[in-house]
């Protein structure tokens, strides 16, 4: 296992469940893992500060960048973990395209930035960041505002994970075609191999990550003994038919969806997305 691959579970980026205890995901489904790359940034805690210090901040569009860039950028010269994580991403680029080819780096609103900004400063590129609203702010590789023209300019664009790209279809590729760059290839940390690469593919971007969420890290997690047999077979048959493993488990366990729906708010609003819904055809 690398060293990446084992901070994953370590810094419980990667939860996987207990038996017979799936998770609720925010769309109403359920499913045996969850994943929060952006906790390989060094800890949850760490994580999550960051985050709020974004979502505090992110009104002020122009001045996040620099402030950003400076969190990361010291947190990569004090966590191994973040530095060995980044440094792989590094690596993977240069083993795959040609840097003299990317004219900038870009990142969106909010995991992405975690990764984008640093990534941006050690290819020595400017960054682009992406918001939502598909405005744009452009810096220089130190987070410093700069003025330039991005007409025909080729973008790698850095995510902390990619399910279906539907970030990518919706948010990032309109918000770079309309101020004229294009991007040209992805690196994300984590792909869930969901499908994200063959719909990048339809758009002409080369992606590349560092991990897959596949059998073969399933398989890792048991020799490991983070996982027993049993969340292995789940996971193997999640992977290959997500939602007719999850109607078989509600239908042999019809008692975890009514226990849901008493459950805490969160977990009951979930739960009543999934019943009204109908997600399963139960």
């Amino acid at each position: 296992m690398s060293e990446v691959t084992s901070y994953l579970f370590e810094t419980k980026a990667l939860k996987i469940c207990p038996e017979n205890k799936p998770f609720w995901y925010t769309s109403g489904k359920i499913g045996p893992y969850y994943i929060n790359t952006h906790f390989i940034y060094g800890s949850e805690q760490e994580a999550n500060e960051l985050l709020k210090f974004i979502d505090a901040e992110k009104e002020n569009k122009k001045e996040l960048p620099k402030k950003i860039y400076e969190k990361t950028i010291e947190q990569y010269k004090t966590s191994k973990i973040y530095k060995t994580v980044i440094d792989e991403m590094i690596e993977k680029i240069k083993q795959n395209i040609n840097i003299n080819e990317i004219d900038f780096v870009s990142g969106g609103e909010r995991r992405d930035l975690f990764f984008s900004y640093t990534i941006a400063d050690l290819l020595g590129k400017p960054h682009i960041t992406i918001f939502k609203d598909l405005t744009t702010v452009v810096t220089d590789s130190k987070g410093n505002n700069i003025e330039t023209n991005l007409e025909g300019k080729k973008v790698l664009h850095v995510a902390d994970l990619i399910t279906e790209a539907v970030s990518f279809t919706r948010n990032w590729i309109p918000a770079i075609k309309q101020i004229g760059a294009e991007i040209k290839w992805s690196i994300a940390v984590v792909d869930r191999m969901q499908g994200g690469k063959d719909k990048l593919q339809a758009e002409n971007i080369k992606s590349y990550e560092i991990i897959r969420v596949d059998n073969e890290l399933f398989e890792e997690a048991l020799s490991l003994g983070i996982i027993n047999k049993e969340q292995l077979d789940m996971l193997v048959k999640f992977k290959s038919n997500p939602d007719g493993t999850m109607r078989e488990f509600l239908v042999a366990h019809p008692e975890f969806l009514e226990d849901a729906l008493k459950a805490d708010e969160k977990t009951a609003g979930r739960a009543k997305l999934c019943k009204d819904g109908n997600l399963y055809n139960l």
